[in-house]
């Protein structure tokens, strides 16, 4: 299942590419992959490494700060754990 995070940069990264009137494989190569792996990054089912992100920043035109525009400024959960106690001082 994919992250609320994911489907968000997916969402954005496939608006900005439409708006460019790139398709998935011309986007692929701009960046060194195949179609298909636009597509998974596109639906949320890869995670974007913050390398890729740059990369297809950089082929988008556009700057990294774009892929999260209107991401919900709610805090997520913090994570809690016994081995690391700055984790669960929230």
């Amino acid at each position: 299942m994919a992250a609320e995070i994911d489907l968000h940069l997916g969402r954005r990264l496939r608006r900005r590419r439409r708006l460019l009137g790139l398709t998935q494989q011309q986007l692929g190569d701009r960046v060194g992959v195949r179609f298909q792996q636009i597509q998974k990054y596109e639906c949320g089912a890869n995670r974007l490494s913050a390398a890729r992100l740059w990369e297809l920043a950089e082929a988008l035109e556009t700057p990294v700060t774009y892929f999260y525009d209107g991401l919900s400024a709610e805090p997520a959960a913090l994570p809690t754990s016994p081995l690391h106690p700055t984790l669960n001082a929230a």
